[in-house]
């Protein structure tokens, strides 16, 4: 049941799935939202251009019909007369071409939005598949394309049958007109026919969209193990993260280590806490921070210390305070300046006792954090 339960498509369609699906040009389509768009782009042409569109068609072919007699034995006027007819009827139409053309650029934007994608032009022999194409016959999709087929024909039918009967007295009537008042009237009559039959297509269309962005949702539903190999792909596998983790630790910790022979103190709380820090004579900067950690580390920084004679220095509000509120390779805080310096006082004429002889420096013992540095003091804790 498990097994069942993954393979089924519950989970919504992730981004980076509809953009995959997007590239390859499968974005939601209306064609019923489309066609009514253009279809309704048309009408409006008619209705408000039908009058003029008649009136300039009926002048133009008037004038071509009208001319000298002489004239019609010229083969270049002819010629001339027949370019101008063409001319004349294309300008005609022009604006209820622009008007067509701008409906068919602008209605892909009411649903799915402009896509450019050659990917979906490219050849796919499963697209010839006989047995594939007799189950897309048999198909829920191509049982809703039929449903909608059956009833645009019947609301068609319909709308149009009812136009044409309340409009049957004004066509009989074009007879009794003049021509231009007939033609006039005829381009409104048909617009006004259009654009009737043409709104009978909203309600399809409006019942049609929605459903194509369902359709389209529904099919590219993933599954919850398809989800979860995903997020592998695109985030990484979370197993192969950690252990990317886990080794970049081991190497910041073994380079951390290795810089401890070269520190100048290790400043222990004596048994939680280890810092180590080191001076750069010469620079104008501050003591750096090479090395911290706390209980096993601290005690591991403490083992190398003195094994390279790195001098070890019990304070404990001092490492505390270090290993809170520095990271390492930073700088010590500013307010840690007069702590630290007693230390590497300290330090330095143990170096030269070392290297010289003489009287042993006095280590220093009490060394105190300015108030709010040490982060066990703050809690009211005991001093360790």
């Amino acid at each position: 049941m498990a097994e069942d339960s993954g393979l089924e498509r519950t989970e919504p369609a992730s981004p980076q799935r509809l953009e995959k699906a997007r590239e390859e040009g499968d974005v939601p389509r209306s064609r019923e939202l489309s066609t009514c768009t253009v279809l309704l782009a048309a009408g409006g042409g008619l209705y408000f251009y039908g009058e003029t569109l008649f009136h300039n068609l009926a002048k133009n072919f008037s004038r071509g019909l009208s001319f000298e007699r002489s004239a019609a034995f010229d083969a270049n006027f002819l010629t001339m007369q027949i370019i101008d007819s063409v001319v004349d009827v294309m300008l005609a139409f022009l604006p209820i071409v622009g008007l067509l053309l701008l409906a068919a650029i602008g209605s892909p934007l009411l649903i799915g939005g402009w896509l450019f994608s050659f990917k979906s032009l490219e050849p796919k022999f499963s697209r010839l598949n006989p047995i594939a194409g007799m189950g897309n016959l048999v198909s829920s999709r191509s049982a809703v394309e039929l449903v909608k087929a059956i009833l645009k024909t019947i609301l068609v039918g319909a709308i149009a049958w009812l136009v044409v009967a309340q409009q049957k007295d004004a066509i009989f009537g074009l007879i009794n007109e003049p021509l231009d008042e007939a033609s006039a009237h005829l381009g409104h009559m048909l617009g006004v026919c259009f654009l009737a039959i043409v709104g009978g297509l909203v309600l399809i269309a409006v019942i049609d969209a929605p459903y194509q962005m369902w359709a389209y949702a529904e099919k590219l539903k993933m599954t919850h193990q398809e989800v979860i190999q995903e997020s592998k792909e695109a985030n990484g596998n979370p197993q192969i993260k950690a252990k990317i983790r886990q080794q970049q630790r081991e190497m910041a910790r073994r380079r951390m280590m290795a810089e401890i022979p070269t520190a100048d103190v290790v400043v222990t709380n004596p048994t939680h806490f280890s810092v180590a820090l080191k001076y750069a004579d010469g620079s104008n900067g501050a003591p750096r921070v090479i090395a911290k950690g706390a209980d096993v580390l601290a005690a591991k920084i403490r083992e190398l210390a003195k094994e390279n004679n790195v001098p070890i220095l019990e304070a404990p509000p001092l490492a505390r305070a270090l290993y809170k509120h520095t990271e390492l390779g930073d700088e010590i805080p500013e307010s840690l300046y007069a702590a630290v310096a007693e230390i590497l006082a300290y330090v330095f004429q143990l170096r030269t006792y070392r290297k010289s002889g003489g009287i042993p420096p006095v280590e220093p013992k009490n060394i105190q954090v300015p108030t709010g540095l040490d982060p066990l003091s703050n809690e009211g804790g005991v001093v360790v």
